[in-house]
């Protein structure tokens, strides 16, 4: 049971990954190629549509990006990516797959929280 005070990050937005299958294909391209290119760096975090919370204390403050990369920190699985829990190291890269769903506000927004947070390339 939780607290009540206890702030709860899901680790789901009950979105979909893709919109479509070519949407689908792109992300997961992606996603296998960096992990296989930085399969031998114990240090490089690569993850795909995982929530990502640079804020702690605001879970209404998240993304999930399509496919990050965060160097310097360990692979492994998680359920989201609390960056104050990753030594609050930020993703360096992300990358968006476009669809015909996505708006132009959207990715706006989405940009915008990415150069707050640290993301060095989009």
């Amino acid at each position: 049971m939780l607290a009540t005070n206890q702030i709860v990050y899901p680790d789901s937005d009950g979105q979909p990954m893709a919109d479509n299958t070519k949407q689908f294909r792109w992300i997961m391209l992606i996603h296998a190629n960096l992990d296989w290119l930085f399969r031998d760096e114990e240090l490089v975090f690569v993850a795909g549509d995982l929530l990502w919370y640079p804020v702690e204390g605001n879970p209404k403050y998240r993304v999930a990006p399509d496919v990050m990369i965060a160097f310097g920190r360990p692979k492994g699985d998680r359920g989201s990516y609390k960056q104050w829990q990753e030594d609050n190291i930020a993703p360096q890269v992300v990358f968006e797959i476009l669809s015909q769903g996505n708006t132009e506000g959207e990715m706006d927004r989405k940009l915008q929280i990415y150069a707050r947070c640290g993301v060095e390339e989009y």
